[in-house]
């Protein structure tokens, strides 16, 4: 991880989306690019801010419970590697129904798939990690 990288990695109610039109801008304005089981739509901010994520999972990925373990283990991939981004960023993560039943390793691995495509993700000397 990167020389700045607190010891303890926090997930602190600023890097959360929850107005509407945060995540309207971030989908109308922002990129996508759809990875695996996850979509991401993200919108490059200035220097300073702080990254936010923003999660959308439907009905579609099936019940509550289902629902809300798989906004646990995008929450985590995004906490582990917030830190890992080559400049602030809001995303927005989108669930497809292919993330159903996924270990974390796996949803993680999509994840950090799409922030390097997306060329969000830190490289270190020339080298992706």
């Amino acid at each position: 991880m990167a020389a700045e990288t607190p010891t303890r990695l926090r997930f602190p109610r600023e890097a959360h989306i929850k107005l509407g039109r945060d995540f309207r801008r971030t989908r109308q304005e922002g990129e996508r690019l759809a990875n695996g089981c996850l979509i991401l739509n993200w919108r490059r901010l200035p220097a300073g801010a702080i990254s936010r994520i923003g999660l959308v999972v439907s009905g579609k990925v099936g019940n509550a419970v289902l629902r809300s373990r798989v906004r646990r283990l995008l929450r985590e991939a995004f906490r582990l590697h917030q830190y890992d981004l080559s400049q602030a960023a809001d995303l927005v993560l989108v669930a497809r129904p292919s993330i159903v039943g996924k270990a974390f390793a796996d949803v993680e691995r999509d994840f950090l798939t799409a922030l390097r495509r997306a060329r969000l993700f830190k490289t270190v000397g020339g080298l992706k990690p």
